[in-house]
């Protein structure tokens, strides 16, 4: 399975992006499709999750009421919409898949490259 990660670029504080990651390839014990965030120094951080076959979403409590998560299973392709966007948003976002719904980067199989999202105060 390959991620594609698009859709970061730089938006002002209390702004909208939508992250997309379209997926290529098969792996039927794909459960889950996640976002993840880091930046320099840090250690990556989860932002959201959602249940490929369920629709079941999780969000880190730092992003909770501001971004969703969806998917398009026809498309292959999941989607993280960003509001009300903060300057402490400012990471490189990273895609996954894997076969369990979690927030641990250690549960996900695969790894999109990242796309960078810069908000501006």
């Amino acid at each position: 399975v390959q991620l594609q990660a698009s859709g970061g670029g730089l938006v002002q504080a209390g702004g909208s992006l939508r992250l997309s990651c379209e997926a290529s390839g098969r792996d039927f014990s794909i459960n889950a499709m996640g976002w993840f965030r880091q930046v320099p120094g840090k250690e990556r951080e989860f932002v959201a999750v959602i249940g490929w076959n369920d629709g079941r979403t999780y969000f880190a409590d730092s992003v909770k009421g501001r971004f969703t998560i969806s998917r398009d299973r026809a498309k292959k392709t999941v989607y993280l919409q960003m509001n009300s966007v903060k300057p402490e948003d400012t990471a490189v976002y990273y895609c996954a898949a894997g076969p369990v719904i979690t927030d641990t980067w250690g549960g996900y199989r695969y790894w999109g490259q990242g796309t960078l999202v810069t908000v501006s105060s």
